[in-house]
């Protein structure tokens, strides 16, 4: 779906509000699958968002998922750093809630419903520091941007349990519109079986420019453990 440090160094951001909201349809492997939206807010400094993934069209009917998020922060360097990061999600086979917070950069996790017992390829969440969580992750890779920053992002990400990176690179031009390559990988916090199945999951953007100037993701195709999926935005 991982913005990143000290807080102590936020940069004051835009005099007015800058709001991103969004919608995209999940299809996978040419079946529609469900939806993606978000709404985020940066103003003086600080950025708030919430988001949300639905299961629906036929995978809805044999499978419900869901997965709400809400993340805020300041911004740091021009990314989101965040504060305070609150999940619920219903995998429809098991439902879980977390919350996490950071303090000088470093993650901590202050609920993980249900518990389990510890397992030996746990990750420690006082070495995440920099890490992001992944709404905000997810934020940072779909807001609009200034033309020039498309495609101009690198995060570690850590979901309270598991690491993850996210790169983009190779920005290229396509018609009026920006097109980028990127990966998503699994770092740490996988069990054996999980690292030996895939670790690598690349992924393209695609950017269209705005009425307003701006460069705004309007698809993204990726692969997954179910095969390739896309995003389009609405």
């Amino acid at each position: 779906m991982k913005a990143l440090i000290v807080v102590a160094a936020l940069v004051a951001g835009p005099a007015s509000a800058q709001t991103d909201k969004a919608a995209f349809d999940l299809v996978l492997r040419g079946i529609g699958a469900g939806t993606l939206s978000f709404s985020g807010t940066e103003e003086a400094g600080r950025y708030a968002v919430s988001g949300r993934l639905q299961s629906g069209g036929l995978l809805g009917m044999l499978r419900k998922v869901r997965y709400d998020a809400e993340a805020r922060g300041g911004i740091s360097g021009g990314l989101p750093a965040p504060l305070r990061y609150r999940e619920s999600a219903d995998t429809g086979k098991r439902q879980s809630n977390v919350e996490m917070s950071w303090r000088g950069g470093v993650p901590r996790v202050d609920a993980y419903d249900p518990p389990r017992d510890p397992r030996p390829y746990d990750v420690d969440p006082a070495t995440q520091k920099g890490t992001v969580d992944p709404l905000t992750a997810l934020y940072a890779v779909l807001r609009d941007v200034e033309p020039g920053k498309e495609c101009r992002l690198s995060l570690d990400i850590f979901d309270g349990r598991r690491r993850t990176r996210l790169a983009l690179a190779a920005p290229q031009a396509k018609g009026q519109g920006v097109t980028c390559t990127g990966e998503f990988l699994r770092i740490a916090g996988y069990s054996r079986k999980d690292m030996a199945e895939k670790t690598r999951f690349p992924f393209s953007l695609t950017y269209a420019p705005t009425a307003e100037g701006r460069m705004r993701v309007v698809e993204v195709a990726t692969d997954t453990l179910y095969g390739r999926a896309t995003l389009t935005r609405r």
